[in-house]
């Protein structure tokens, strides 16, 4: 009996290991190909789909235990409510094709098995949480080596920004584009680094150790230099609100401001990030000098115009041309006129269900927005439903510095701090649809809530 749980214990920890090592590092090459449909078999399908088999065994065995959890039972909630969206979608509003539609809800589930499975990881032996941490950082550091190589080394880049990219063509690194590493879109690496480098710094500040400072200051400067190349402006933003607060919740507060400075110099070193903010500075600026023009001449003429209408009615009817540049941020109007727009019709045609999985198309760049296209108002508040019993799972340990050390109190404040930041990026990007992102994300979740489950039962 006792060597059967010792092989269980270790089939959890490595399988873990495996998706922490696989997901975020495998490229996206399609495995095989669901005929007639968008959707590609990948390699961490299969991973994710033996991890779900481990689960069943041992769900099993603690049936009752699980189903007496309140976050279980919301996330059963939100599954069951995006079914039913899914059978409205298919019989009543007749918006999605009946196997591609199920094959976007059966992803939602997918999403869910590392949650599970990092809260047994961590019941059964919380030590295994420097382990993991530690090949988190690895990751981290082989990410930024392939992102570097792409960049100086014309290293292959893949990519599912759309249907032909999806296949697996591997494309080259240009001048003036995004780094992508082993990622399948620049935003989805971005929202993956403003989850981990929260946990990276928090634990730079509370190990001890030369040869650990030295391990977690190349995982830092690795994931900042990648941060910074997919020039991901909300990102960016995200990470710094992450990774204030992180170091606001462990009280290291003159550390604050060395932490800010490296990264605004890190960011100085990008031109495309510079050139991109500076975009919608100019954007913002032309809008607003075009508006304050328009209101003076509109104030010009109604002050002289009962004076010297003659010389007004010559200007208007003789208008000389002027060319004048226009400044445009093209990944803002996409999502100002065609994305947003199209996932607010798809909540009007449906309030409370939505139009099904799979019928706004790939992106919608807001998540917001897409679950409430999606799956309705029920959808959209049964997901949140899953945050709020998460964050009441923290609060009960709250202050964190009482409750946990070392390795254990800089993750859970890493991804505490870093939560503000994925809902901010939330705004912009689809980060809870992006599969390599979404894995990674539940996984630490499950990790943080099995951490609160030790506190309390001490």
């Amino acid at each position: 009996m006792l060597k059967r749980l010792w092989l269980l214990d270790g089939l959890i920890k490595y399988t873990v290991a495996a998706i922490l090592i696989g997901v975020p590092l495998y490229p996206k090459f399609p495995l095989f190909r669901i005929s007639g449909t968008f959707v590609a078999i990948r390699i961490e399908d299969i991973l994710l789909a033996f991890a779900g088999f481990l689960l069943l065994a041992i769900f099993v065995r603690k049936l009752d235990k699980y189903w007496k959890d309140s976050i279980t039972k919301t996330i059963m909630l939100f599954l069951i409510v995006g079914f039913v969206s899914l059978i409205s979608a298919i019989y009543i509003t007749h918006t999605v094709v009946p196997h591609i539609g199920l094959l976007h809800w059966v992803r939602r589930i997918e999403y869910f098995i590392p949650f599970f499975l990092g809260l047994e990881a961590i019941e059964r032996d919380k030590k295994n949480l420097a382990f993991f941490s530690k090949i988190i950082v690895i990751v981290v550091a082989l990410a930024f080596i392939y992102g570097f190589g792409q960049k100086y080394f014309g290293w292959p880049i893949i990519i599912t920004q759309n249907q032909e990219y999806s296949k697996g063509i591997a494309l080259r690194y240009t001048t003036g584009s995004h780094i992508n590493s082993t990622f399948a879109g620049h935003y989805d690496l971005a929202s993956f680094l403003v989850l981990i480098l929260p946990i990276v710094v928090s634990s730079f500040f509370l190990l001890k150790g030369l040869r650990t400072k030295i391990f977690l200051t190349a995982g830092f400067f690795s994931g900042l230099w990648l941060l910074v190349n997919t020039a991901s402006r909300i990102s960016l933003v995200s990470y710094l609100v992450a990774v204030v607060l992180s170091l606001f919740l462990i009280k290291r507060y003159k550390a604050i401001p060395l932490v800010l400075v490296v990264s605004v110099l890190f960011i100085g070193f990008s031109s495309n990030l510079i050139s991109r903010y500076g975009r919608i500075i100019e954007v913002v600026r032309t809008q607003s000098l075009e508006f304050n023009l328009i209101n003076y001449r509109s104030l010009n003429r109604l002050v002289y115009a009962a004076e010297d209408e003659f010389v007004l009615k010559r200007q208007i009817a003789t208008p000389t041309p002027t060319l004048v540049p226009v400044f445009e941020d093209r990944s803002t109007n996409i999502r100002l006129n065609v994305e947003w727009p199209r996932a607010l019709r798809a909540f009007a045609k449906n309030p409370f269900l939505g139009t099904g999985y799979s019928s706004i198309t790939l992106a919608t760049d807001n998540d917001y927005l897409r679950t409430l296209g999606e799956v309705g108002a029920l959808g959209f508040l049964a997901f949140f439903l899953i945050f709020g019993k998460i964050s009441v799972s923290l609060v009960k340990v709250l202050p964190f510095d009482k409750h946990f050390e070392g390795i254990e109190l800089a993750f859970i404040v890493g991804v505490v701090g870093a939560m503000p930041g994925i809902f901010l990026n939330a705004f912009f990007i689809d980060v809870f649809e992006a599969s390599k992102f979404a894995i990674f994300f539940w996984l630490l979740i499950g990790f943080t809530i099995s951490l609160t489950k030790y506190a309390k039962s001490e």
